[in-house]
């Protein structure tokens, strides 16, 4: 029974990744004259409402927020960096991707991209995926063993299948 309320905690923590993501893309419109923060008060705005609506308590609408926030910063920085698309930086088919996701993190992604010089100290702290933490689309590689993960929808990051690593790295197009 255990093991059952802590997969529909999960599946809850997913899900509650992907309301903050669609609220933050909802809320980028009005944020927009702030230049430099769109992206930060939109994500702290999304997250406040999930905690307003009692989807999520308030330490785990921060948790989640900085998922989101990492996730973006990190898919901002690959696209400033490298100048090819999203589609490569998830390293796989966009078909796969459920398409309202896709938008959603597009639209956040790309705002962040604009926003990359203010976000550039906090995307270098979040090299790093762990274990138990959320992640959305895109692919992840075990520190330890170099087995890949492939996410078509968010979801928690479960320990290596292969080695039982905890750590990993995102994984870019062409690595």
């Amino acid at each position: 029974m255990a093991e059952e309320d802590n997969q529909q905690q999960r599946e809850r923590h997913a899900h509650a990744y992907d309301r903050i993501l669609q609220r933050a893309r909802e809320y980028l419109d009005e944020f927009e004259e702030h230049a430099g923060d769109a992206v930060a008060r939109a994500v702290d705005r999304a997250k406040e409402r999930s905690h307003e609506l009692g989807e999520l308590s308030r330490e785990e609408a921060e948790r989640i927020g900085e998922y989101v926030r990492r996730d973006m910063a990190d898919a901002a920085s690959w696209m400033e960096e490298s100048g090819q698309e999203f589609g490569q930086w998830l390293r796989f088919d966009l078909e796969q991707v459920e398409q309202r996701l896709w938008e959603n993190f597009l639209k956040v992604a790309d705002r962040t991209r604009v926003e990359l010089s203010d976000w550039a100290e906090r995307a270098n702290r979040f090299g790093e995926w762990h274990t138990g933490e959320i992640t959305t689309v895109g692919t992840l590689r075990c520190e330890s063993c170099g087995e890949e993960l492939h996410f078509t929808r968010t979801a928690h990051i479960p320990p290596c299948p292969r080695c039982h690593g905890t750590r990993f790295k995102r994984v870019y197009a062409g690595q």
